[in-house]
Formats: structure tokens, C-alpha cells, sequence
């Protein structure tokens, strides 16, 4: 999944509102009196993760501001310092947190109009630490605490979609949802919904999770459907929609997941910007952790791929001639390693056996958002937010080539099946097609209509699926490039004419 821009949340970032919105009402101000000094980690940081880090952390964020650790935050984001320490007034996260403008001015209200604005309270508390010099914590909190909310209800965007082995389903994300189509009609079939889910606060929630799906894969044969949100990984009965299993304590958000080829093993990966990232693999069923990489990247980790599946000559034979008319006999074996990509700007190997490093390949100058492995081992392919896809030899340990894949970031990347293609989502609003052997373009996807974060396809390449900011998943017949339709839930379809509705 991705890129490092991210949904609306603060006032100095664009809202999903429309053009005649009323103004916002600015929040009272008041002055707070604590009995000890205020602090980030007890008193900012609580507030931000109840209502600003659900649009300004992870993967993507909107203006380049993440609010998910003291550091991102004081970094600020595209429109400049966020927080100007000891001017609390002239700080725009407080002018923003305050609402002091309309929805067509800067900064504008954060959170967005139509969620609930931050209290007079909490806004005194960020007005007073920011006043008294906007002082670093006096301790990292790796793990941020679980005060989990939903999204903001303009927020409808799509960061994982996936096509099912036998190319009769899609599913993609909008939100916190998870929706299932048929391939075949585009007809929605259901939606998954985890039972007993409820925010931090113990309001009820009918979704696939709390927070925003970040990340999703389907299991190789076909049963089921795995999915990744903040701080928990969800497996479905694909064909049901029945939640069968959870798993929790992640450090934040789960940005990539992804199965081995036999199925017989899913991994994920996320952690908190700045921190350690993480990656953790699990055994299919027993659900036993077989890895857990730690100290592996010094931040967030977008991406991970399972060595493929090679055939190998059998014991005693011969390595296999192509002249040969009658080759020896082979055996398939999985080479039991695994790539991860980072915010760390590195591309690192691991043996899942034992943990230890393999190697590592850096040429990329910005966050590193998706690693790929081609289907014969030979070959790396990694995506990058500096718009570059980078193809690396595997064995040599060297970089075979660079393309320009896209005007803005890549932020996917997906080997097709068994070829040496790959597919790429970027945030120019294309997917686009390479060969990995050559780096040539074969072929572009059009039709979006904002960022793109994700792409998936069925292994033979004939169905790919797309999806975005917009929150509109839209289906493509991989072979001459054509939007078949795009997909949407019910509740999310356009309303029909009177015209239609006499029909």
C-alpha cells in the first residue's frame, strides 16, 4: 500500500466538503489549570490519536503531516511548521484544532466538518503545551495506545483490493468496509462485518473494523480473505463473509499483507513512523508466529514479499540444459526468505528459518513503499515514493535497472503470476504494466481520478482491480487494458434519473 499521502484530517489539508459548506464555528476558548506540568505524552498525544491520527499516520498522509509521533509532528507537512513553539495563536494545528476558519479557508477545521470537532478542553491543552514551548516527550511510547475511532464519514477511500484465485470475486475496501463483488457482473454480493465491534469509547460499529482497512490479500486456494487495520489482522471466510479468526497486539497500523504461494503462510508488516518497523509471519490454521523481525528497519515497513516457489534438479541430477530434448527431473522447493521494504529507504532479505539477514539493496531517495519477487527468484522489484521502480539482481546483489514509472509516487507494486510482469499503482491516478526484464512500459490503466494505493490481479493477469482516494474500485480486463466497471456498494451508488426509475 503506498505512499506517504494520506486523508483529510487537519485544517492546513483540503476537505471533503462541498462547495457551499456553512462555516464551522470555532470552539470556545477557555484556559485549563493542571496540577502538574503539561507534557506531550500525557496530555497532546492522547488527544491526537483520538482525532487526528486516523487520517495523519500510517501509510499515506495528506501534505506530507503525521501527527503519529512528536518528531513527524514537529517536521510539519507541506504548508510548513505546523506548530511554531511558544505561539500557541500563530500555530496553524491550533487554528485548525480551534476552527477558526470556514471550509473554504485556511487552515481549515480538523477534524473535518461532520465529525466531532475537539472539546474546549482539549483544545486548551494543545493551546498550553504549544505556549509553553512545545517540549519533546520525556519518553518514546513505541506502541500507541489503542483509542481507536472510526473514520471521519467523508472519508471513503479504497487502499486494498484483491481478485480471487479462481477470478470470480473482488473485494476492495472503502474505509473501514469490505466489500465483495461478483467479477463476472459487478454486482455486489455482500459486505463483511466483524461482530461485537466497538470504538475505544464503546460506541458500536457495523464494519469490517474500527479504523481504515489498510491492507487485505486473498488466500492462494481461495478461502479465504485476510485483512489489516490498526493494530489487528482479521481472517474471513471469504465465501461467507464469517469472521474466523484475529489476531492483535500490532504496534500500529498493518499497512501490507501477504500469503506465501502454498498458503501455508501469511506475513504482515506496518509499525509506527520513526519507530522500528514491524513484520511478523505466521503459520496458517496454528496461527504460531515462525518470524519476527526486530531492529530490521528503522521505520515504517510498506512492503513484504515470500521468496517464490523454483524447480531444482532432484538429488544427482544434472542442472537442467533448455537444448536438452529429455531434461532431468525436477522438485519445486520454496526458498524460505522474505523481502521487506521501508521508510528507511532499504530493501532487506531475511531467512524465515532462523531470522537472519541476507542482504540488503539501497539506491532509493525517498520512503520505499512495495517490494515484489519475480516468479523464477532471479529478480527484485521494489516501488518507491521517489516515482522510480528500481529492478534489482538478486544474486549479484546489484541494481539491474531503474524505471520512471510514474509522475507521483509508486506506492504498488504486484508481480503477475508465474511472468515478468509487474503492475504498479502511482499517484498520478495510473496503474501501469512493466516488464521486469527489460523495464519496458506494456500498458496503462486509466480511468482514476485521484491517488491510487492499490492493485490487484488475477494470476494469469486478465482481470485487474484498482483502487483510491476516491473510494471507487474499478475492474479492467488486463489483456487489451479496458475499464470493464467500476464498483461501488449500494449505498454509495449514484442516484438514479427519473428517467431510470420509470424504466
Amino acid at each position: 500500500m503506498r505512499s506517504i499521502l494520506s486523508l483529510v484530517c487537519l485544517g492546513v489539508l483540503p476537505v471533503f466538503a462541498s462547495a457551499g459548506a456553512k462555516e464551522v464555528g470555532p470552539i470556545k476558548v477557555i484556559k485549563v489549570e493542571l496540577k502538574e506540568p503539561v507534557t506531550y505524552e500525557k496530555h497532546v498525544e492522547p488527544v491526537f490519536y483520538k482525532r487526528c491520527t486516523v487520517c495523519h499516520s500510517g501509510n499515506v498522509k495528506e501534505g506530507k503531516l503525521d501527527l503519529s509521533s512528536y518528531e513527524a509532528l514537529i517536521k510539519g507537512g507541506k504548508s510548513g511548521d505546523s506548530v511554531k513553539p511558544g505561539k500557541g495563536d500563530e500555530s496553524i494545528l491550533y487554528k485548525a484544532m480551534a476552527r477558526t476558519g470556514s471550509t473554504q479557508m485556511r487552515p481549515r477545521p480538523m477534524p473535518p466538518k461532520g465529525d466531532e470537532p475537539c472539546t474546549a478542553e482539549e483544545l486548551a491543552i494543545i493551546k498550553l503545551w504549544i505556549d509553553s514551548g512545545a517540549k519533546a516527550p520525556n519518553k518514546v511510547r513505541e506502541v500507541p495506545p489503542p483509542n481507536v475511532t472510526t473514520p471521519p464519514k467523508n472519508v471513503k477511500v479504497t487502499r486494498a483490493v484483491a481478485v480471487s484465485p479462481d477470478k470470480t470475486m473482488i473485494a476492495a475496501s472503502r474505509s473501514n468496509q469490505i466489500h465483495v463483488y461478483d467479477a463476472g457482473s459487478g454486482t455486489y454480493v455482500r459486505s463483511f462485518i466483524a461482530p461485537g465491534l466497538k470504538t475505544f469509547d464503546g460506541k458500536e460499529v457495523k464494519a469490517a473494523h474500527v479504523s481504515i482497512v489498510e491492507s487485505m490479500a486473498w488466500s492462494p486456494d481461495g478461502k479465504h480473505l485476510i485483512s489489516g487495520s490498526f493494530q489487528e489482522v482479521f481472517m474471513w471466510d471469504a465465501l461467507t463473509g464469517e469472521l474466523k479468526h484475529k489476531i492483535t497486539g500490532f504496534a500500529d497500523k498493518v499497512v501490507a499483507i501477504s500469503f506465501n504461494l502454498d498458503g501455508t503462510l501469511v506475513g504482515v508488516a506496518g509499525g509506527a513512523s520513526t519507530v522500528d518497523g514491524e513484520v511478523k509471519v505466521f503459520e496458517v490454521g496454528t496461527w504460531k508466529m515462525v518470524f519476527n523481525l526486530k531492529n530490521g528497519h528503522s521505520d515504517t515497513v510498506y512492503g513484504l514479499a515470500f521468496s517464490p516457489l523454483v524447480d531444482v534438479p532432484l538429488p544427482g541430477q544434472p542442472t537442467p540444459d533448455p537444448k536438452v530434448k529429455d531434461p532431468p527431473k525436477l522438485k519445486t522447493i520454496a526458498m524460505k526468505m522474505i523481502a521487506t521494504c521501508s521508510a528507511d529507504k532499504f530493501i532487506k532479505v531475511w531467512n524465515l528459518a532462523d531470522g537472519k539477514f541476507v542482504k540488503s539493496f539501497e539506491g532509493h531517495t525517498h520512503h520505499v513503499l512495495d517490494v515484489g519477487w519475480s516468479a523464477d527468484g532471479k529478480l527484485l522489484a521494489s516501488a518507491g515514493a521517489d516515482n522510480t521502480v528500481k529492478v534489482w539482481d538478486f544474486e549479484k546483489g546489484e541494481q539491474a535497472r531503474t524505471v520512471n514509472a510514474h509522475g507521483k509516487q509508486v506506492t504498488r507494486l504486484l508481480f503477475v503470476g508465474k511472468s515478468s510482469l509487474f503492475l504498479t499503482a502511482g499517484g498520478d491516478n495510473l496503474v501501469k504494466r512493466f516488464n521486469a526484464t527489460t523495464g519496458a512500459n506494456t500498458g496503462n490503466f486509466a480511468g482514476g481520478t485521484d491517488y491510487l494505493y492499490a492493485v490487484g490481479a488475477s494470476l494469469d493477469g486478465a482481470l485487474v482491480a484498482t483502487g483510491g482516494e476516491d473510494g471507487i474500485a474499478r475492474l479492467y480486463n488486463g489483456t487489451n487494458n479496458t475499464l470493464l466497471r467500476s464498483l461501488l456498494p449500494p449505498d454509495a451508488q449514484p442516484p438514479m434519473k427519473q428517467e431510470e426509475k420509470k424504466k
